[in-house]
């Protein structure tokens, strides 16, 4: 398995992102995803499935040092008590001592961020977890978050697909050592799967579209993907990237695929993007 290395931490390149997953089926995926070789899983307290990723952590039989797992704390969660009861609550749901990486899901404008950092802080020095980073901070936030912090940043999870140009979040990232973590990497396929730069490629490596995207993500440099299915049979095949290698052209034409410049994931308390 291929780790990205960010500011100490080793950051499995391909993880299993679990939102919408519930009950038994999230369970059944995560340790599903884990027996095919999947060694990171990625989930939130707002998923409302820690609970269930926990019963699949065990069911997997693996050691506890074999898999990195990630959770987050909700926006409305950062005043620094309100985070670490956020960080003590997941872990209980998780059934685990510690998470690898604690994240502060989205930005709060009404909530001082020195503090939301200070405490995301103590919880890796109280050992609640071993890794701290953020998600979806766009680069002046990110550069903000950054200086703020003692502890390095690992990560800073953000949508990313051929769809939407990240460049500049991940130049920041990478300028200060951290992963960035794609969310929707897929962008939800359909679209994205027609394209001729994806179909050109699929057919010239006997691979399947979605396994064309994912190479694509874990073949740029600090990347990784966290592919959300909810089906079973689709692990296997978005575990199975690691096995070729995409050209420079072929990259190059997927990720000019950028222009089209589409945001699934965009609400109301989302915070203001950079322009692409």
């Amino acid at each position: 398995m291929h780790n990205v290395n960010a500011n100490g931490a080793a950051i499995p390149a391909l993880g299993l992102g679990t939102w919408t997953l519930k009950g038994d089926h999230c369970a059944e995926m995560v340790s599903h995803a884990l027996s095919v070789g999947y060694r990171h899983v990625d989930t939130a307290a707002a998923y409302d499935n820690e609970t269930a990723v926990g019963s699949g952590l065990r069911a997997s039989g693996l050691a506890r040092s074999d898999i990195f797992v990630t959770t987050k704390v909700w926006w409305t969660d950062l005043a620094p008590a309100d985070l670490m009861r956020s960080a003590e609550s997941s872990l209980k749901r998780l059934g685990l001592d510690q998470v690898d990486l604690l994240l502060i899901h989205w930005p709060n404008p009404k909530i001082p961020l020195e503090g939301s950092i200070k405490a995301l802080n103590a919880a890796k020095s109280t050992g609640l977890a071993r890794h701290i980073g953020v998600s979806n901070f766009p680069t002046a936030l990110l550069s903000q978050a950054i200086a703020l912090s003692d502890a390095p940043l690992v990560a800073n999870q953000v949508e990313y697909h051929p769809y939407l140009d990240q460049t500049k979040v991940r130049r920041a990232c990478r300028d200060a050592g951290m992963a960035m973590v794609s969310y929707c990497p897929l962008s939800r396929g359909g679209l994205l799967f027609a394209e001729r730069a994806v179909t050109e490629a699929a057919a010239r490596h006997s691979k399947t579209p979605g396994q064309i995207v994912l190479r694509w993500h874990v073949q740029q440099d600090g990347v990784v993907a966290i592919p959300r299915t909810n089906r079973l049979e689709r692990l296997a095949e978005n575990f199975a990237i690691f096995d070729f290698a995409l050209s420079d052209a072929e990259m190059a034409a997927i990720s000019a695929l950028s222009k089209a410049n589409i945001r699934i994931c965009d609400y109301d308390f989302s915070p203001q993007w950079d322009a692409a």
